[in-house]
């Protein structure tokens, strides 16, 4: 399996990583594809990556990191950009719960990655809240150029799953989908399973029986079995086919 989100050099995370790391390799997770957040987390970041071929780092700034100094975040990220390669732009995205003050910024700081992943030609890895109808609609603006990427824990609704899948996106599936009333169950019914990613999110929203409590990576195998059992379909079959939707996403 390959875990195609998480912080894993999280500071929740990364104090027993070694331990974190192996408890993912014993439970199948071959990858764990890192989302950036901002130039506060970028060192501990790459440190990872360079300790541990396993850790795959993304560049980006994260919509909630968004604020005045935001060009000077963008101006850094451009310059790792120029020295060294990533698997993908992001996280970025809008996310319009917690804070409105910075929409704006927010919508700039989108643009940049989108063009950014369309000059190194990467995939772009979005975070939405409470703007998921916004993030489609400026996703849509650059599907002629050919851009690609994933919705990270997705939680929208059924159309806009459809206008996703439509732009050849992928839908980020974590730990939500394991709560009982997350209302992911009636959504995942009817999309495929080559339109999803396996993802933990972690140290974030661990997935029952841990909801709650720290997560990480070894807990992706209880996503990809509710997934089965949503879909009445074997688990291994999840396993294959969300690993081959991966590599075909991060051209492994």
């Amino acid at each position: 399996m390959i875990d195609s989100h998480c912080h894993i050099y999280s500071t929740d995370l990364v104090q027993d990583v070694d331990a974190v790391l192996e408890r993912a390799d014993n439970a199948g997770v071959t990858r764990i594809y890192m989302p950036a957040i901002d130039s506060s987390t970028h060192k501990m970041m790459l440190d990872l990556a360079e300790k541990s071929k396993q850790c795959l780092p993304m560049m980006g700034l994260h919509p909630c990191s968004v604020k005045e100094n935001f060009e000077e975040e963008l101006q850094i990220i451009e310059t790792y950009l120029e020295s060294q390669k990533f698997a993908a732009i992001g996280e970025t995205g809008l996310d319009f719960y917690w804070d409105k003050s910075y929409i704006k910024e927010q919508m700039i700081s989108l643009k940049r990655h989108a063009s950014w992943a369309l000059q190194y030609n990467l995939p772009i890895v979005l975070h939405t809240r409470e703007a998921m109808d916004e993030t489609i609609t400026e996703m849509q603006n650059y599907q002629a150029e050919g851009l690609q990427g994933v919705f990270h824990c997705f939680s929208g609704n059924a159309v806009q799953a459809e206008q996703i899948i439509d732009m050849r996106f992928y839908l980020g599936i974590g730990g939500v989908a394991t709560f009982k009333n997350s209302g992911m169950s009636e959504i995942l019914k009817d999309i495929p399973l080559s339109s999803l990613l396996l993802e933990t999110d972690a140290p974030y929203l661990a997935p029952v029986p841990y909801r709650g409590k720290r997560n990480e990576p070894s807990y992706l195998g209880l996503i990809a079995q509710k997934i089965a059992e949503i879909k009445n379909i074997d688990v291994e079959e999840v396993k294959i086919e969300t690993t081959k939707n991966a590599k075909k996403l991060f051209k492994l």
